[in-house]
């Protein structure tokens, strides 16, 4: 792994473009699942893992669009700033 490909992971991503509303999506389909497992699912511990996985799902999801559709920004570069 490069020292450029753990800066971006570990940096802040504004929403760019349409990335908001796809985030919006992804957690809105999310949901439907989440309503639906709570429903035909008895209350257990398998099932919290289920709704914890789910909410992982989502983050991880929403982070493949995050860190790799924003341009990289190199805080090493001079022209770069906060």
């Amino acid at each position: 792994m490069t020292d450029k490909q753990i800066d971006n992971i570990f940096m802040y991503h504004a929403p760019v473009g349409n990335q908001a509303e796809r985030y919006i999506r992804i957690r809105e389909a999310a949901r439907g699942f989440a309503y639906l497992l709570n429903t035909l699912c008895p209350e257990s511990r398998e099932k919290s893992l289920a709704m914890t996985d789910l909410q992982k799902c989502v983050q991880w999801a929403n982070a493949s669009i995050a860190i790799n559709e924003n341009p990289v920004v190199d805080p090493t570069n001079p022209s770069w700033k906060e």
